[in-house]
């Protein structure tokens, strides 16, 4: 029986399964490692789902005529080539605000790991140390909070920030004055050089595009106080590691927490890895059960939609496929 539906990630649970009650679907969760099974695999298919790892690009998307709609579990779509997709008549949908509360939790749990040096303390503590004046910590209240991106993430771990007394401070190249989230997040909008020169921690919440690869880097670094903590949960490679461990290594900045890598996972022997003031986890921003429900449940939906003819919610270039029947292969 052909395949209608190819997941090619580790996607599971309750709406996997009723996507199974309608379609023929087939997961494969080690598939993505394999660019070349993936194209024997797509020209029966009408669909693919995929997260952050499958790298969905031109050359991927000529190998499946039949395909219909490109779902991607989480919010990003910087291993999704779109513009291919629209040029091929592909829908394209994702989960722009599933896993954005997730996200902003993390944040905020991360920079008080920071703040109160949490991992070190815990650590120290479980061997059976009791070495209490180690680990004399800071407040967040009070301090400045740098937001390098206020859009839907931003906004909401801002929001969170400012409940636990701080004050918000923004860059944000293509947000007004008098938009929303400036208003209920009472950000003073500030140039990038300002917001990283007065930030106590400079939090990034950037799209990974052209613009923003290594969009922090060692001269960015230099310019932020010695105190100061620097936050990625959104793209690794927004980030020029090698810079980042220099101006640790050089104490430019005080620490960094880090949810997503240059390159994941990263090459064993990095030198974050050994860093006392460096808070590492491995891109689990999104991996709540809540968010990852919301996730699931968000792409299924819009996918099983456009199969059945209708038009989907979270689309990022158009509703319904735009291939007609030859291209399809049928």
């Amino acid at each position: 029986m052909a395949t209608d539906i190819l997941i090619t990630e580790n996607i599971s649970g309750r709406w996997i399964d009723e996507l199974k009650k309608k379609f023929a679907v087939v997961v494969e969760p080690d598939l993505w490692k394999s660019p070349e099974k993936i194209k024997a695999r797509l020209p029966d298919c009408r669909a693919l789902i995929v997260r952050n790892q499958t790298r969905v690009t031109a050359d991927l998307l000529a190998a499946g005529p039949r395909l219909r709609v490109i779902g991607r579990a989480g919010a990003g779509l910087d291993n999704v080539d779109v513009k291919a997709a629209t040029a091929a008549g592909v829908v394209v949908v994702s989960t722009p605000d599933q896993n954005s509360i997730s996200v902003a939790e993390l944040t905020l749990g991360m920079m008080l790991m920071l703040a109160r040096k949490l991992a070190a303390a815990n650590q120290h503590a479980h061997s059976g140390g009791w070495e209490r004046q180690r680990f004399v910590g800071a407040e967040l209240y009070g301090k400045n909070f740098g937001v390098v991106g206020l859009g839907r993430i931003g906004f909401l771990t801002a929001l969170r920030a400012r409940a636990l007394g701080m004050n918000i401070l923004a860059h944000d190249s293509y947000i007004s004055p008098d938009a929303v989230a400036v208003a209920e997040t009472r950000a003073t909008l500030l140039s990038l050089e300002e917001l990283l020169a007065q930030s106590d921690f400079v939090s990034c919440h950037v799209p990974l595009t052209p613009e923003t690869k290594h969009f922090f880097n060692y001269d960015r670094f230099c310019r932020m106080q010695p105190t100061a903590f620097f936050l990625n949960l959104a793209r690794g490679e927004v980030v020029d590691e090698n810079g980042l461990v220099r101006a640790l290594q050089e104490k430019k900045i005080a620490g960094a927490a880090l949810d997503v890598r240059e390159q994941e996972p990263p090459a064993a022997g990095n030198p974050l890895a050994g860093m006392e003031n460096v808070i590492l986890t491995p891109h689990i921003a999104a991996f709540t059960r809540e968010a990852q429900d919301r996730v699931v449940a968000a792409v299924c939906q819009d996918v099983t939609t456009v199969l059945e003819g209708g038009s989907a919610r979270n689309f990022a270039n158009f509703p319904q496929p735009k291939r007609s029947s030859t291209t399809e292969g049928r």
